[in-house]
């Protein structure tokens, strides 16, 4: 059985995260662009917010006894195949993770324009994630 406090204090750092996120997307980008504080605080927060996405999906996976995920991505893979998360944003969440793997071992990858460019596009995505999770521990 899943630990619905540790989900849920997980979703409450996510959502922590993607408040400061949420704060960021409003700059104008150049107001963005030219304060690396204000890149350096997005790709921070992206990065933590992901990860509580993929330790929410481990722990649901380990307490669920669900298979043996080989990379974050399976564990996206798995909460799909077993119904717990749509599958029609799997390829979004999918995505989500490879952004933090790059922001974490390609950093220097990682352009401004493209940080600023997800705070404008993507940041609801977190939200069709929390909703799933939330909706799975009732």
């Amino acid at each position: 059985m899943v630990d619905k406090q540790k989900i849920q204090a997980k979703v409450h750092s996510l959502k922590v995260s993607l408040a400061r996120l949420q704060e960021l997307k409003k700059l104008e980008p150049e107001e963005f662009l030219t304060k690396f504080a204000n890149f350096d605080s997005a790709k921070y927060n992206l990065i933590v917010a992901v990860e509580a996405m993929i330790d929410i999906c481990n722990h649901i996976i380990s307490r669920q006894n669900l298979e043996i995920p080989a990379t974050s991505s399976d564990s996206i893979k798995i909460l799909t195949k077993n119904g717990i998360l749509p599958s029609e944003y799997q390829n979004t969440f999918i995505a989500m993770v490879k952004f933090r793997n790059k922001a974490v071992h390609l950093y220097f990858e990682i352009k401004d324009e493209e940080v600023y460019q997800i705070l404008q596009e993507n940041l609801g995505d977190f939200d069709l994630f929390i909703e799933a999770i939330l909706h799975y521990i009732g």
